[in-house]
C-alpha cells in the first residue's frame, strides 16, 4: 500500500494503522527526512514493510518514479492512498494567484495524476484500490475556503467519473470526506459546533473502507446528512443550516499570525509537504 504526503499529521496515522493491520506500506512524501523518521518509527520488529520514498505529486515523472520504487520493492501495489493537501483560508477576493494554483496543482492535480498513473495497471491485473483524502468540503462549501473547496468538489466530480469508466474492472475508488481534523492545515482555523477530529479518526475509515470497499465515506457520518439536507432546502433555510453547522474562515479564523506561518511554508514555498486535512470549515 503506498500513502501519498504520508510523512505527518493524517497521512503517518494511516501509515501507523495500515502497518499495524499487517499491509506493507510506502511513505511519499516531498519532505524525505520526515518520510525516514516516521517509517523508522513504525517498524518495530517490521523493518522491511514499512520505506520511506521521495514524492512531489506535482510532477509526474516524480510520482512514476515513486510507483516504479514501490512495486521494485514489493511488487504490485493493492492500494494508494492520495492524501497529499494545502489548504489557503480568507475571503476569496484576497488570496493570491499562487496560493490558488498551489491548491490546484496538489490538491487535484496531484489526484488525478496518481488515478491516472495507477488505475490503468490495476484495471489490467484485474483488482485495486485507489482511496482519496477529499474533504467535508466536496459537498459543503465553507466561507473562507473558496479554492480550496473546488478543488475538492473537483476531485469528487472526477473520482465519480472515473469510477464509471472502471465499473466491473476490479478496480474500486473511495473518496474519505472528514470534518476538520487536528492537523498542521487545519492551524489557527475555526472549529464551530462540530467536534474537531483527530487523524486517528480519519485513518479508520480509509483502514475501515480497505476492509468493505464503497465510494462515498463522510467523517463523522452527519456530515453526509448535512450535505443531504443541504442540497434539497431552499436558499433561505439553506443559509441558515450552514451558519449553523459550518465555520466561516473568513471571520472566524482563531490565530491569524500562526495560520499565515502555516501559508507562507506551504502555498508559497513548494518544497514542504504537507498532509490532507478535511473540512467543512
Amino acid at each position: 500500500m503506498a500513502v501519498t504526503g504520508g510523512a505527518h499529521g493524517i497521512g503517518r496515522e494511516i501509515a501507523r494503522q495500515l502497518a499495524a493491520a499487517g499491509a506493507r506500506v510506502a511513505i511519499g512524501d516531498r519532505d524525505l527526512d520526515a518520510a525516514l523518521t516516521t517509517a523508522e518509527e513504525l517498524t518495530g520488529e517490521r523493518h522491511d514493510d514499512v520505506a520511506a520514498f521521495e514524492l512531489d505529486v506535482t510532477d509526474t515523472t516524480a510520482f512514476s518514479a515513486f510507483l516504479a520504487a514501490v512495486e521494485h520493492r514489493w511488487g504490485p501495489i493493492d492500494v494508494l492512498v492520495n492524501n497529499a493537501g494545502v489548504m489557503w483560508v480568507g475571503p476569496f477576493e484576497a488570496e493570491s494567484d499562487t496560493a490558488a494554483q498551489r491548491q490546484v496543482d496538489v490538491n487535484l492535480h496531484g489526484v488525478i495524476r496518481g488515478v491516472k498513473l495507477m488505475a490503468p495497471a490495476m484495471r489490467e491485473r484485474g483488482h485495486g484500490q485507489i482511496i482519496t483524502m477529499a474533504s467535508g468540503a466536496s459537498k459543503l462549501a465553507p466561507a473562507g475556503e473558496a479554492t480550496y473547496a473546488a478543488t475538492k468538489h473537483a476531485v469528487y466530480g472526477y473520482l465519480n467519473a472515473v469510477r464509471t469508466e472502471l465499473h466491473g474492472s476490479g478496480v474500486r475508488l473511495s473518496v474519505i470526506m472528514p470534518a476538520v481534523v487536528e492537523t498542521e492545515l487545519a492551524v489557527g482555523t475555526a472549529t464551530g459546533p462540530v467536534r474537531r477530529l483527530v487523524a486517528a479518526d480519519v485513518a479508520k475509515a480509509v483502514l475501515d473502507v480497505v476492509r468493505r470497499p464503497r465510494f462515498e465515506v463522510t467523517v463523522p457520518y452527519r456530515v453526509g446528512l448535512v450535505a443531504r439536507l443541504a442540497a434539497v432546502l431552499p436558499d433561505p433555510a439553506r443559509f441558515r443550516l450552514l451558519r449553523a453547522v459550518v465555520p466561516n474562515q473568513v471571520t472566524g479564523v482563531t490565530d491569524r499570525a500562526i495560520r499565515a506561518t502555516y501559508e507562507n511554508r506551504s502555498l508559497t514555498d513548494p518544497s514542504p509537504t504537507v498532509e490532507q486535512r478535511g473540512a467543512p470549515e
